[in-house]
C-alpha cells in the first residue's frame, strides 16, 4: 500500500521559507487509519506538523478528514498543516474551493483568496488576561530574557507580550523553563517598529511541551493574536509576522466569533510514502 505524500511550505511564497508541513493523502479506500501509524510517520518526517487528509467519505459528505500530528503528538488544531493540505487539494484538482475540512477542532473552510493565496476560517481564541496555576510576569521575563509587558491565557497557549519588536526577533529562550509553562506553546508577541518589516504586530512561538522548540509560522496562534491586536489597534484586518529563522506572514482578520486567516504556500517536494 503507498499514500502520496508532500511537504509543503505554507505562510510563504518562497521555497524554504515560511513553515514546512507533510501533507500525506489518505485516498486508497481502505478504511480508518491507524493513529500510532500515522504518529511515526510524523516522528519520521521531524516537521512541526504532519498533516493525514482523508477523502474516503468526501464524494457522500462534502467533508474532508483532517488530522494533525507533531514528531510527539496528535494536536487539536493547526493552521500552517491545514493551508498546506487545502494547497495540495486545490492545486491537484482533488477538491474545489471552498474546502471544508472535519477535524478535531470542529468544520474548518479554506478559500481562494485571489493572487494564489488561501483564505482558512478558524475559530477565535480570545485571550484572557493574566495566567492560572501561579505563573507570574517575571518567570515568563527570566524564561525568556525579555521585557514583560501583558501575560494572557488562550486556549491553547500562554501569550506573552514583551516591549519591543527587536526583544522578539533577539529572543534565546529558556526552553525546558517554557517546557514547565501550562498549556501547548508560548507566544511572543509585540507591536512591529522593525524597519523592512511589513507588519502591524510581530510574534514567535514556542512548544517544546509538545516537541516543537519553536515553530516557524503559526496559524493557530494568530487566532490568539488576531483579537488581542485588533483590540489594542482597533483594526480588525491586520498583518503578522512571524521572526522565526525560516520567517513568514499571515494575513488575519477578525469576523464575530471567527478569524480569517491568509497566506501562501509553496510544493517543495512529492513522492511515494510505503506503507
Amino acid at each position: 500500500m503507498a499514500h502520496q505524500l508532500l511537504v509543503v511550505d505554507a505562510f510563504t511564497s518562497v521555497p524554504f521559507t515560511g513553515n514546512p508541513a507533510a501533507v500525506c493523502l489518505l485516498d486508497d479506500g481502505e478504511g480508518p487509519v491507524d493513529a500510532g501509524w500515522m504518529q511515526d510517520v510524523a516522528a519520521e518526517m521531524n516537521l512541526s506538523e504532519t498533516a493525514f487528509v482523508d477523502l474516503s467519505s468526501f464524494p457522500t459528505t462534502g467533508e474532508v478528514g483532517l488530522r494533525w500530528f507533531t514528531p510527539t503528538v496528535e494536536v487539536e488544531i493547526c493552521g500552517h498543516a491545514t493551508l498546506a493540505s487545502a494547497h495540495v487539494l486545490l492545486e491537484r484538482g482533488l477538491a474545489t474551493a471552498p474546502i471544508a475540512f472535519s477535524t478535531a477542532a470542529g468544520v474548518l473552510r479554506a478559500d481562494r483568496a485571489g493572487n494564489g493565496a488561501i483564505t482558512l476560517d478558524f475559530p477565535i481564541d480570545t485571550p484572557v488576561a493574566g495566567l492560572p496555576g501561579g505563573y507570574f510576569a517575571d518567570e515568563f521575563a527570566d524564561a525568556l530574557g525579555a521585557s514583560v509587558v501583558a501575560l494572557a491565557r488562550c486556549r491553547y497557549d500562554v501569550l506573552v507580550e514583551v516591549s519591543s519588536a527587536e526583544e522578539v526577533r533577539d529572543l534565546e529562550p529558556d526552553l525546558s523553563a517554557l517546557r514547565a509553562a501550562s498549556g501547548r506553546g508560548v507566544i511572543v508577541t509585540a507591536a512591529n517598529d522593525l524597519p523592512g518589516v511589513d507588519a502591524d504586530f510581530v510574534s514567535r512561538f514556542f512548544a517544546p511541551a509538545v516537541g516543537i522548540d519553536e515553530d516557524p509560522v503559526t496559524g493557530s496562534a494568530h487566532c490568539c493574536l488576531a483579537p488581542y491586536w485588533a483590540e489594542r489597534t482597533g483594526k480588525p484586518s491586520l498583518v503578522g509576522a512571524q521572526l522565526s529563522r525560516r520567517g513568514g506572514t499571515v494575513g488575519v482578520e477578525v469576523v464575530g466569533d471567527r478569524v480569517m486567516l491568509r497566506g501562501d504556500a509553496v510544493t517543495i517536494t512529492e513522492g511515494v510514502l510505503r506503507r
